[in-house]
């Protein structure tokens, strides 16, 4: 399983993601969706060693649960932050903005997330290659990031569910081939621990079926 290096980690949260705002979302009382990419891929902050030993642990294993049902895996910011990668291709038709089924199949394991507000924020990042202007790539992500937001919200609670569309804006790889604007064109789902999981971490015991308070 490939982790974030520090170095590219810091790259990442230096991308400049002004203009590009959280598309159809409440407002919460934390304003996560007022908040950058950046910003929300900061916070909350856990500064108690034994807290972020057990939330770092408790990541490592859901990521690799994840990585054993052949999900794109990745751990960033200090074992934290567990970020996947899910191809725009296994999501929709091309150049279609409508979840198609195997979407909806690629996405179902995150439903059990929402059913517990709070312990999970989760980011969920639409990237394009640079095919066409960039305010179609920056429109057609913005439909597809919509319609996971909306497919979401038919199927659970989407309070800590923050939506952002990027374009053509943060390629993994140069542009310069089918496959290379493939690998560009992409999902990007940070699962983020939220305040119900930093709770019980302070109590000892982390289990996301164990309801929280919203």
């Amino acid at each position: 399983m490939r982790r974030v290096s520090h170095i590219l980690m810091a790259a990442l949260l230096m991308m400049t993601t002004a203009g590009i705002l959280p598309l159809s979302a409440k407002v919460h009382v934390d304003d996560i969706y007022e908040m950058s990419l950046d910003e929300n891929l900061m916070t909350p902050e856990i500064k108690n060693d034994k807290q972020a030993d057990r939330i770092q642990e408790f990541q490592y294993n859901m990521a690799v649960a994840f990585k054993q049902t052949n999900y794109d895996v990745e751990i960033m910011r200090d074992d934290e932050v567990i970020v996947i990668t899910i191809p725009a291709s296994q999501l929709f038709d091309p150049n279609d903005t409508v979840l198609n089924k195997l979407g909806e199949e690629q996405l179902k394991p995150f439903l059990r997330m929402l059913n517990n507000p709070g312990f999970y924020k989760l980011l969920l990042v639409m990237h394009s290659d640079n095919t066409g202007s960039s305010e179609y790539t920056l429109n057609l992500t913005r439909q597809r990031v919509n319609a996971i937001f909306d497919w979401f919200e038919e199927n659970g609670s989407v309070d800590y569910v923050v939506p952002y569309a990027l374009g053509e804006t943060d390629p993994i790889v140069d542009n310069n081939s089918v496959e290379s604007r493939k690998t560009n064109r992409r999902l990007e789902i940070f699962l983020i621990p939220e305040q119900t999981m930093l709770q019980q971490a302070k109590k000892g015991r982390i289990n996301m079926s164990q309801m929280g308070k919203k």
